[in-house]
């Protein structure tokens, strides 16, 4: 299929090369030019990219030079699948990207992809939002490196006693403990952690907040994990049967169904 000349970022989803959407596997079949970080998209995935396609690994380019390509191609009449980890609008450093390309006049489309999160999630059969103990996923990072806004330290958004989904932060996991429980939050909090989710060596461990620090260094994980904490992330809430929603309760009327009006 013909694309037009313009600038496609796609996520590429958490790993598994069949949870890229269909529309951003299209444009990857399709592209001219695949500009895609190599070390954190599947190879099995980029494979996919038609025959006389320029396949190029953006790891080793700084920001101007990877814009330069793509304005290139672009200007050529060639399209560009610029292709990131998981959803590119979640930690992608994909506005940067879009600046420098309307600057230079070129016209770009966000593809979304899955994200790590929800990945993770999968991965590890959990709801993240259980009706009677939260209704709310906070997607932050612990402040490394790089800085976060003052009103949004962990430990303010902590206080919101929610799931809380850490991305970019195995790292920090002793801050993390420590600002959870400085949050008010109780030691035996469960966390669970999936390293590379989706990926055939995907890991899973399940902790608590106390043991967080520990248990990650005794496993080896210092990166790409998702770090997922709160009482939603129990794993015995499937077992003991989990609080119900409204959504398929006979009582409750909507606009699909009329409700029985009696409990029990």
């Amino acid at each position: 299929m013909l694309l037009e000349p313009k600038v496609y970022i796609v996520g590429a989803g958490p790993g598994d090369p069949e949870l890229i959407t269909v529309k951003g596997s299209r444009i990857l079949r399709s592209a001219d030019l695949v500009l895609y970080a190599d070390s954190l998209v599947s190879e099995a995935l980029i494979h996919s990219a038609k025959g006389g396609a320029e396949v190029l690994q953006s790891s080793g380019m700084d920001l101007e030079r990877q814009v330069e390509l793509m304005v290139q191609a672009v200007r050529t009449g060639k399209s560009v699948a610029r292709v990131h980890t998981g959803d590119p609008s979640m930690y992608g450093a994909i506005l940067e990207q879009m600046s420098l390309l309307k600057l230079c006049g070129v016209s770009y489309e966000i593809v979304p992809g899955v994200s790590s999160v929800f990945a993770s999630a999968a991965a590890l059969g959990a709801e993240l939002t259980v009706p009677e103990l939260t209704q709310t996923v906070i997607l932050t990072r612990a402040e490394g490196r790089t800085p976060v806004p003052e009103r949004e330290q962990l430990r303010r958004l902590a206080e919101h006693h929610c799931t809380v989904a850490l991305f970019l932060s195995a790292s920090l996991a002793g801050h993390v403990a420590g600002e959870f429980l400085a949050a008010g939050w109780s030691p035996d909090t469960p966390v669970a952690v999936v390293k590379r989710a989706t990926w055939p060596d995907q890991q899973i461990l399940r902790t608590t907040v106390e043991r967080l620090e520990g248990d990650l260094q005794e496993a080896g994980i210092t990166m790409h994990a998702m770090i997922l904490a709160g009482r939603a992330l129990d794993p015995q809430l499937v077992d003991h049967g989990a609080p119900r929603s409204k959504l398929y309760d006979k009582t409750f009327t909507h606009g699909f169904r009329e409700g029985t009006g009696q409990h029990g």
